[in-house]
C-alpha cells in the first residue's frame, strides 16, 4: 500500500517506534469501566495495530485526513463503520457511542488544547484519555498549584480528572520528527459529577484570574466580585497560580453568596 504523506497543516507526525506504541496502548486502564476506545488521528495505524488486538474493548478510529482514512480502509477492511472519516472536534459523542468512552491518540500538536477542551465538554462520557502531546502542554496539564506551568488548562482538567505525566518521548521516533520533545499523559475521570459551585462562574473566575496572572485575584477579578463584602478573604490577596481547584471553588461560592 502507498504510504500516507504527513501533512503539516494537520500537524501530523507519525509515530514509527512500535515499542513506544505498545507502551502508550498499555497505559489504557479499561478496568475504569469503559468498553469502547476511540483513537484520534491514527495516521498509518501504528497504535491501531495494537489496539485492534485487544479484546477487552472495541476500538474505533477517527481521522479527518481522507488519505489516512482510505489507507486504513485497505489495511483494516473488517472495521467497517468503526473507521470514521470526520473531524474529532465536531463529533457528537452521544450520537456515536452508547456508554463510557476511553480516548487515545498521538494528537496533532496544533490542536492539542482544543482536543482537551473537547474532552472537558464531554467529561460525563469520556472516563479516560491516554495521549501524546507536546511536552510543554503535557507538563501544563499535570502542573500543580504554585508552579510556573500551572494555568487555566491545569485547573479545568484537574477539576474533573486525575492527570498523570507518564513518560517523555524523543523526536527521533516520529516521521517527520517534530522540533520539540513529546510526552504521554493519562487523564482518569474523578468522582466529581458537578463542582460544588456555579460551574459557569467557576470557569469565568479561573479564566479571569489567569488572564491577568501577575495581578492578585482581588484586582484580576474586580469585575466579578463585590469588593466591599469580600474584604476579609485572604485567597484574593494571592495570584491565580497559587490557588488549587478547591480554592477556586471556594472563591466562586463566595462570589455567588456576596452578590
Amino acid at each position: 500500500m502507498t504510504l500516507v504523506r504527513a501533512k503539516k497543516h494537520l500537524g501530523q507526525h507519525f509515530l514509527t517506534d512500535k515499542n513506544i506504541a505498545a507502551k502508550i496502548v498499555d497505559s489504557l486502564r479499561p478496568e475504569n469501566k469503559y468498553q469502547q476506545v476511540l483513537e484520534v488521528g491514527p495516521g498509518m495505524g501504528v497504535l491501531s495495530d495494537i489496539l485492534l488486538e485487544k479484546t477487552e474493548y472495541e476500538t474505533y478510529l477517527i481521522d479527518i485526513d481522507r488519505e489516512s482514512y482510505e489507507y486504513l480502509q485497505k489495511k483494516y477492511p473488517k472495521l467497517g463503520t468503526k473507521l470514521i472519516n470526520a473531524d474529532f472536534l465536531a463529533m457528537d459523542f452521544a450520537a456515536n457511542f452508547t456508554g463510557p468512552l476511553g480516548i487515545i491518540g498521538n494528537f496533532p500538536y496544533n490542536i492539542s488544547s482544543q482536543i482537551l477542551f473537547k474532552v472537558l465538554d464531554n467529561r460525563q462520557q469520556v472516563v479516560e484519555v491516554v495521549g501524546m502531546f507536546q511536552k510543554e502542554v503535557a507538563e501544563r496539564c499535570a502542573a500543580k498549584a504554585g508552579s510556573k506551568e500551572y494555568g487555566i488548562l491545569s485547573v479545568f482538567l484537574q477539576a474533573y480528572y486525575k492527570v498523570e505525566y507518564l513518560f517523555t518521548v524523543k523526536a527521533g521516533v516520529f516521521n517527520p520528527p517534530p522540533k520539540v520533545l513529546s510526552a504521554v499523559i493519562r487523564l482518569t475521570r474523578n468522582e466529581v459529577t458537578q463542582l460544588d459551585c456555579d460551574e459557569k462562574l467557576f470557569w469565568q473566575v479561573v479564566k479571569a484570574g489567569f488572564n491577568q496572572r501577575r495581578k492578585t485575584l482581588r484586582n484580576a477579578l474586580s469585575s466579578l466580585i463585590n469588593k466591599e463584602k469580600m474584604t476579609e478573604e485572604p485567597l484574593l490577596d494571592l495570584r491565580a497560580e497559587r490557588l488549587t481547584v478547591d480554592d477556586f471553588v471556594k472563591i466562586t461560592k463566595q462570589i455567588t453568596a456576596n452578590r
